[in-house]
């Protein structure tokens, strides 16, 4: 079995804020600065104190392993969310950047669009907000126009 231990960057445990780091790809988020300003401002929007989040950007394959050893799902998916604390925030965030780009051609808008709608949507999750009703379908897609809103008003 493949480790699934991401390659954690140089950071004490106990330190808090957010954090971006990769598993089997070569991806850095671009940035991350006003990511990180971004996120935490959903954050404490949404009513939420945030003590440490962790967003792993991997490949389909190590998210479908995932998926299969934690969830006992057998399908790729975008994104898995791991809350480990709600209130204040404590998680791991795995983001698939093949899932990402190949939904981005998709839909025919560009890679990092896609890439922060999928990272707002992990965050509005730990905020509470749910994706199974279609009720809360609509309540969570407006809450991610929102943000990607305000993240393109701060380009």
């Amino acid at each position: 079995m493949e480790d699934l231990s991401p390659d954690w960057p140089e950071i004490g445990e106990d330190e808090s804020g957010v954090f971006f780091t990769s598993h089997d790809v070569d991806f850095e988020a671009g940035d991350p600065d006003r990511l990180i300003d971004w996120i935490e401002h959903a954050i404490g929007a949404e009513g939420h104190e945030l003590s440490r989040l962790d967003f792993v950007f991997c490949s389909d394959e190590f998210l479908l392993e995932i998926n299969r050893n934690h969830l006992a799902h057998d399908y790729y998916t975008d994104i898995i969310t791991f809350p480990l604390n709600d209130n204040p925030i404590l998680a791991e965030i795995y983001i698939s950047i093949d899932r990402v780009a190949e939904n981005a051609a998709g839909l025919t808008i560009p890679f990092e669009d896609e890439l922060h709608r999928v990272m707002i949507h992990g965050v509005l999750h730990l905020c509470g907000y749910d994706d199974h009703e279609e009720d809360d379908i609509r309540v969570i897609r407006k809450k991610e126009e929102a943000y990607m809103a305000i993240l393109a008003k701060e380009a």
